[in-house]
């Protein structure tokens, strides 16, 4: 049977012990990794490994070895409890003894747990999964993960009172980090708030959430986007210093405004649109964005993507003779002038 995605959460955190098996496929292998271990982990407990509930089968070895998973399925442990028969990077080169194996699978036997890559619905694993009546196929993919996702991952992390704006920021952390950068952001997190009653702050999570390697010219973009002409010259120092290419400040200064230009034309209004933003702005940042955009309104924004534009055709211009940096300097000191007005 197919597992539905939207129900997956549910059945990865409480899943049922009679079923024949399951199996996990997709493109991204963190993702499917993460998810099997917290379905491991559900069915056997977490001292079924060192109980000896758990059998670990690569899928290369059943070409060698057939039997294997079948006899996985059958052993007694020392240790009471259920079993598990894990076969890790399936293919169809292993589908005759997978297919075997759950046509033989009877109550009491190790549950079957089987991840692949990308399967093709004509995968004989996949049809034999998806076409059993006591097993499933789930399909995992690139997709953000559902706030019921997030919520069972922060349960998980001992994280269980969270303020709506560390929600906000977190399901945005969480569309914008891969599944296991994301795991360790709640793991420290979970440290950081360890013997803090309070609830996670947005501030918790910005603490918490890795920094971005273009946090050094955010800097000057707010600088120019503020109006704070006077500020710009020692920083733009300073990122020169630093190997900062004049072409890459440009570029990043035309993203800032034309992303404070799409809040700020937004039909919802610049809060709507900052909430749509793809990567996605959150805590601190996203306030100051949103009060940029609605600070210069869209006509004003026009009229700064049209100075960077004219900017970026003098860089590249082959018969430009003034310094680059200094071109640069001199958009941004217009810009921040035209922020005051």
């Amino acid at each position: 049977m197919k597992l539905a995605p939207r129900d997956a959460a549910r059945y990865f955190a409480k899943p049922d012990g009679s079923r024949a098996g399951i199996l996990m496929y997709g493109p991204d292998t963190m993702r499917i990794a993460l998810k099997r271990q917290e379905l491991i982990a559900a069915l056997i407990g977490p001292a079924g490994e060192e109980e000896m509930r758990l059998s670990r089968i690569p899928a290369g070895d059943l070409r060698k070895d057939p039997a294997r998973l079948g006899d996985a399925l059958k052993e007694v442990s020392f240790f009471p409890g259920p079993r598990v028969a894990f076969v890790e990077d399936a293919n169809d080169n292993a589908a005759p003894a997978i297919l075997a194996a759950l046509e033989d699978w009877a109550p009491g036997d190790a549950q079957i747990v089987v991840t692949a890559g990308q399967l093709k619905a004509t995968s004989k694993i996949r049809k034999a999964f998806e076409g059993h009546p006591n097993a499933y196929a789930i399909g995992l993919y690139n997709d953000p993960p559902t706030r019921e996702e997030i919520e069972a991952d922060l349960a998980r992390s001992g994280l269980r009172e969270v303020s709506p704006d560390a929600m906000t920021d977190l399901s945005n952390l969480a569309r914008e980090l891969e599944p296991g950068d994301f795991r360790q952001t709640l793991e420290k997190l979970s440290l950081y708030k360890l013997g803090d009653a309070a609830p996670v702050s947005s501030d918790d999570v910005i603490a918490c959430a890795p920094v971005s390697t273009e946090a050094a010219l955010d800097d000057v973009l707010n600088i120019a986007a503020e109006g704070r002409a006077p500020e710009l010259g020692p920083v733009l120092r300073k990122l020169q210093a630093q190997g900062v290419n004049p072409v890459t400040l440009c570029i990043g200064a035309t993203r800032h405004f034309r992303a404070l230009y799409t809040a700020a034309s937004d039909p919802g209004g610049a809060s709507a649109g900052i909430a749509r933003m793809r990567p996605p702005i959150f805590g601190p940042r996203r306030d100051r964005m949103l009060r940029q955009a609605q600070g210069w309104g869209a006509a004003k924004l026009e009229e700064a993507l049209t100075i960077l534009t004219d900017t970026d055709l003098k860089l590249r211009s082959a018969g430009q003779s003034a310094p680059a940096m200094a071109v640069v300097e001199r958009a941004l000191l217009r810009l921040s002038m035209l922020a005051r007005r």
